[in-house]
């Protein structure tokens, strides 16, 4: 059973920073690509950030891009979020979901957790 548990949500001020991780199971890990994305309050779920199985390419949402940072750790199965220059926009629920093994296409329907908190306010 494919298991995704993200952590690190918060209570942030604009321009602070946040780092998000997603702790998987049940699945071999390093042979998935995985994917970020969020839903903000009474909007749809926005797609953030992608990262292939070895973790050599990457791809970003343009509202995003240049503030954001996937990473994965294959050994610890672990997908990691970077937020940075955090934006009132950017809150919302941040979900890791499992994506394939042979393309980073992103669909709502992938298996994702129950997801993390990102609250940007002063």
């Amino acid at each position: 059973e494919v298991q995704l548990v993200e952590s690190g949500g918060g209570l942030v001020q604009p321009g602070g920073s946040l780092k998000l991780s997603c702790a998987a199971s049940g699945f071999i890990f390093s042979s998935y690509y995985m994917h970020w994305a969020r839903q903000a309050p009474g909007k749809g779920l926005e797609w953030v950030s992608a990262i292939s199985s070895g973790g050599g390419t990457t791809y970003y949402a343009d509202s995003v891009k240049g503030r954001f940072t996937i990473s994965r750790d294959n050994a610890k199965n672990t997908l990691y979020l970077q937020v940075n220059s955090l934006k009132p926009e950017d809150t919302a629920l941040y979900y890791c979901a499992r994506g394939l093994t042979y393309s980073g296409i992103w669909s709502m329907s992938l298996p994702r957790g129950q997801g993390t908190q990102v609250t940007v306010s002063s």
